[in-house]
Protein backbone atom coordinates (compact mmCIF):
# COMPACT_ATOMS: atom_id res chain seq x y z
CA UNK A 1 0.00 0.00 0.00
CA UNK A 2 1.23 3.31 -0.75
CA UNK A 3 1.74 5.84 2.15
CA UNK A 4 2.12 9.71 1.72
CA UNK A 5 2.98 12.09 4.17
CA UNK A 6 -0.46 13.10 5.43
CA UNK A 7 -1.10 8.94 6.21
CA UNK A 8 1.98 9.21 8.42
CA UNK A 9 1.00 12.23 9.83
CA UNK A 10 -2.49 11.09 10.62
CA UNK A 11 -0.38 7.62 12.07
CA UNK A 12 2.00 9.57 14.31
CA UNK A 13 -1.47 11.49 15.58
CA UNK A 14 -3.18 8.29 16.60
CA UNK A 15 -0.14 6.72 17.36
CA UNK A 16 0.49 9.37 20.07
CA UNK A 17 -2.80 10.36 21.45
CA UNK A 18 -5.03 6.78 20.33
CA UNK A 19 -8.41 7.95 21.59
CA UNK A 20 -8.30 11.49 19.52
CA UNK A 21 -11.64 11.93 17.77
CA UNK A 22 -11.02 11.60 14.08
CA UNK A 23 -12.79 15.43 14.01
CA UNK A 24 -9.65 16.39 16.41
CA UNK A 25 -7.43 14.68 13.68
CA UNK A 26 -8.68 16.21 11.07
CA UNK A 27 -8.40 19.74 12.82
CA UNK A 28 -4.72 19.13 13.60
CA UNK A 29 -3.66 17.97 10.89
CA UNK A 30 -5.91 20.75 8.25
CA UNK A 31 -7.80 18.54 6.18
CA UNK A 32 -11.13 18.16 6.21
CA UNK A 33 -13.45 15.27 8.47
CA UNK A 34 -13.85 13.53 5.20
CA UNK A 35 -10.64 13.31 4.24
CA UNK A 36 -9.24 12.35 7.74
CA UNK A 37 -11.78 9.84 7.43
CA UNK A 38 -11.34 7.91 3.95
CA UNK A 39 -7.65 8.07 5.09
CA UNK A 40 -8.09 6.31 8.36
CA UNK A 41 -10.42 3.41 6.23
CA UNK A 42 -8.13 3.18 3.26
CA UNK A 43 -5.19 2.52 6.53
CA UNK A 44 -7.07 -0.02 8.42
CA UNK A 45 -8.28 -1.87 4.82
CA UNK A 46 -5.14 -2.18 3.72
CA UNK A 47 -3.32 -3.78 6.55
CA UNK A 48 -1.52 -0.73 7.89
CA UNK A 49 -3.87 0.01 10.45
CA UNK A 50 -4.52 -3.10 12.61
CA UNK A 51 -6.84 -1.34 15.27
CA UNK A 52 -6.47 1.14 17.88
CA UNK A 53 -5.61 0.49 20.85
CA UNK A 54 -4.07 1.65 24.10
CA UNK A 55 0.32 0.68 23.92
CA UNK A 56 0.23 -1.41 26.89
CA UNK A 57 3.48 -2.13 29.35
CA UNK A 58 3.87 -5.23 31.49
CA UNK A 59 6.22 -3.37 33.72
CA UNK A 60 2.79 -0.83 34.61
CA UNK A 61 1.71 -3.92 36.34
CA UNK A 62 4.97 -5.81 37.89
CA UNK A 63 6.18 -7.43 34.95
CA UNK A 64 9.81 -6.09 35.20
CA UNK A 65 11.64 -8.67 33.57
CA UNK A 66 11.71 -9.10 30.04
CA UNK A 67 13.47 -12.73 28.14
CA UNK A 68 13.60 -14.09 24.99
CA UNK A 69 13.21 -17.67 24.80
CA UNK A 70 14.25 -19.80 21.80
CA UNK A 71 12.29 -22.76 21.53
CA UNK A 72 13.14 -25.61 19.72
CA UNK A 73 10.32 -28.12 18.68
CA UNK A 74 9.36 -31.82 17.46
CA UNK A 75 9.09 -31.41 13.79
CA UNK A 76 6.72 -34.01 13.55
CA UNK A 77 3.57 -31.60 15.46
CA UNK A 78 4.65 -28.72 13.78
CA UNK A 79 4.93 -25.06 14.15
CA UNK A 80 1.42 -24.05 14.23
CA UNK A 81 -0.06 -26.52 16.83
CA UNK A 82 3.03 -25.53 18.96
CA UNK A 83 2.29 -21.96 18.46
CA UNK A 84 -1.18 -22.81 19.47
CA UNK A 85 -0.34 -24.68 22.47
CA UNK A 86 1.77 -22.00 24.05
CA UNK A 87 -0.42 -19.37 23.46
CA UNK A 88 -2.71 -21.45 25.72
CA UNK A 89 -0.22 -22.51 28.43
CA UNK A 90 1.82 -19.26 28.73
CA UNK A 91 0.03 -15.70 29.12
CA UNK A 92 3.55 -14.35 29.90
CA UNK A 93 4.51 -14.74 26.20
CA UNK A 94 3.93 -11.44 24.70
CA UNK A 95 5.66 -12.23 21.36
CA UNK A 96 6.22 -15.28 19.42
CA UNK A 97 7.84 -15.55 15.83
CA UNK A 98 9.06 -18.54 13.75
CA UNK A 99 12.30 -17.88 12.98
CA UNK A 100 15.22 -19.47 10.46
CA UNK A 101 18.21 -20.38 12.31
CA UNK A 102 19.46 -22.59 15.50
CA UNK A 103 15.53 -22.63 16.63
CA UNK A 104 12.72 -22.58 15.28
CA UNK A 105 10.32 -20.31 17.84
CA UNK A 106 11.72 -17.19 19.02
CA UNK A 107 9.59 -15.88 21.96
CA UNK A 108 9.70 -12.50 24.28
CA UNK A 109 7.84 -13.39 27.41
CA UNK A 110 8.01 -11.35 30.74
CA UNK A 111 8.04 -12.14 34.31
CA UNK A 112 8.08 -10.54 37.39
CA UNK A 113 11.59 -11.85 38.59
CA UNK A 114 14.02 -14.37 37.62
CA UNK A 115 12.08 -17.51 39.61
CA UNK A 116 8.78 -16.65 38.52
CA UNK A 117 11.29 -16.50 35.00
CA UNK A 118 12.24 -19.87 35.57
CA UNK A 119 8.49 -21.21 35.98
CA UNK A 120 7.57 -19.35 32.76
CA UNK A 121 10.46 -21.24 30.99
CA UNK A 122 9.55 -24.69 32.54
CA UNK A 123 5.96 -24.25 31.40
CA UNK A 124 7.24 -23.25 27.91
CA UNK A 125 9.49 -26.46 28.21
CA UNK A 126 6.35 -28.70 29.24
CA UNK A 127 4.08 -27.58 25.82
CA UNK A 128 3.65 -30.48 23.84
CA UNK A 129 5.79 -30.45 20.78
CA UNK A 130 8.70 -28.06 22.41
CA UNK A 131 12.10 -30.24 22.67
CA UNK A 132 14.05 -27.57 24.06
CA UNK A 133 14.01 -24.01 25.64
CA UNK A 134 16.70 -21.40 26.23
CA UNK A 135 16.29 -18.33 27.59
CA UNK A 136 18.29 -15.08 27.77
CA UNK A 137 17.30 -11.88 29.72
CA UNK A 138 17.21 -8.39 28.19
CA UNK A 139 18.96 -6.07 30.94
CA UNK A 140 17.69 -2.76 28.86
CA UNK A 141 15.23 -1.93 26.10
CA UNK A 142 16.24 0.55 23.76
CA UNK A 143 13.83 0.19 20.87
CA UNK A 144 10.70 -1.78 21.08
CA UNK A 145 7.53 -1.79 18.65
CA UNK A 146 9.96 1.23 16.91
CA UNK A 147 7.64 1.62 13.59
CA UNK A 148 6.93 5.71 13.31
CA UNK A 149 10.14 6.01 11.56
CA UNK A 150 9.97 3.44 8.96
CA UNK A 151 6.51 5.05 8.45
CA UNK A 152 7.89 8.90 7.59
CA UNK A 153 10.53 6.89 5.58
CA UNK A 154 8.66 4.84 3.47
CA UNK A 155 6.32 8.32 3.18
CA UNK A 156 9.71 10.54 1.85
CA UNK A 157 10.60 7.55 -0.70
CA UNK A 158 6.74 8.03 -2.24
CA UNK A 159 6.36 11.33 -2.05
CA UNK A 160 10.13 13.01 -2.14
CA UNK A 161 8.69 16.56 -3.63
CA UNK A 162 6.52 17.11 -0.63
CA UNK A 163 9.35 17.02 1.60
CA UNK A 164 11.10 19.52 -0.47
CA UNK A 165 8.26 21.89 -0.46
CA UNK A 166 7.76 20.89 3.51
CA UNK A 167 11.44 22.18 3.41
CA UNK A 168 10.91 25.24 1.89
CA UNK A 169 7.80 25.97 4.04
CA UNK A 170 9.69 25.49 6.92
CA UNK A 171 12.83 27.87 5.87
CA UNK A 172 10.70 30.93 4.87
CA UNK A 173 8.19 30.13 8.33
CA UNK A 174 11.80 30.34 9.55
CA UNK A 175 12.99 33.98 8.24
Amino acid sequence: MRIDRLDARLIRLLTENPQLPILECARRLGVARGTATSRLARLHEGGVIDAIVPALSPSGFGYDLTAFCLVEIDQKIGHADVATALADAVPEIVDMYTVTGASDMQLRVVARDASELQDVIDRVAKVPGVARAASSIALRTHLSGRVLPLVDHVAELNDPEQGERDAASADAAAE
